[in-house]
């Protein structure tokens, strides 16, 4: 279940609040700071192998979690933000910063039972609108990957139809292939 602030809050109010870092994570949007669900087994299975796959296919992009990204007016917090490692600012003693203030490259949202999918989608059209290049919405228990990507029509992608991926990341994957990490004695014997 989500939890929501009823008042209206400004985004520099919704950065000062002090339980903002707790889990699980909260997003602004439209004047009003919504809680993500807890993540759930099959969630965590499917963000920590996507993470692994993307990381592995790339040296120009960095899968992050749980990452807060702030622009546009909204702060919204990805399952997964795929980044160009050019784009993380990093400061005098050559750490990243820690406020990442643009849309990820690439935005992936694992749907959650409790989530509210048009509150997901309009993350993603929100990302997209300021400069993300891709969105995927999973959706765990339809087995499909709706893909976003911008000035075209939503995608549903199934079975063992390849996804699309920004350029750089050298990853061909299908839903069939996704959603098979979650058969985990399957998953233990293929690796």
């Amino acid at each position: 279940m989500t939890t929501s602030l009823t008042r209206l809050l400004s985004l520099e109010d919704f950065l000062k609040l002090p339980f903002l870092e707790e889990s699980p994570a909260w997003e602004y949007a439209d004047g009003v700071a919504m809680q993500k669900p807890m993540p759930k087994t099959r969630h965590s299975i499917l963000q920590k192998c996507l993470i692994k796959e993307v990381d592995n296919q790339t040296d120009d992009y960095t899968a992050l979690p749980e990452l807060r990204c702030t622009f546009g007016g909204r702060s919204i917090v990805p399952d997964v933000a795929v980044i160009a490692w050019n784009r993380i600012r990093v400061n005098e003693v050559g750490e990243p910063e820690d406020n990442f203030t643009e849309p990820p490259d690439w935005t992936i949202e694992i749907l959650s039972p409790d989530q509210k999918v048009n509150r997901v989608i309009d993350n993603i059209l929100h990302c997209l609108k300021h400069g993300s290049k891709l969105g995927w919405m999973l959706d765990p228990d339809d087995y499909s990957i709706l893909t976003f990507t911008p000035q075209q029509e939503p995608e549903v992608c199934r079975g063992d139809r390849q996804l699309k991926v920004i350029e750089g990341v050298q990853l061909v994957l299908t839903p069939q292939q996704i959603f098979a990490w979650l058969k985990i004695g399957q998953a233990r014997q293929s690796q």
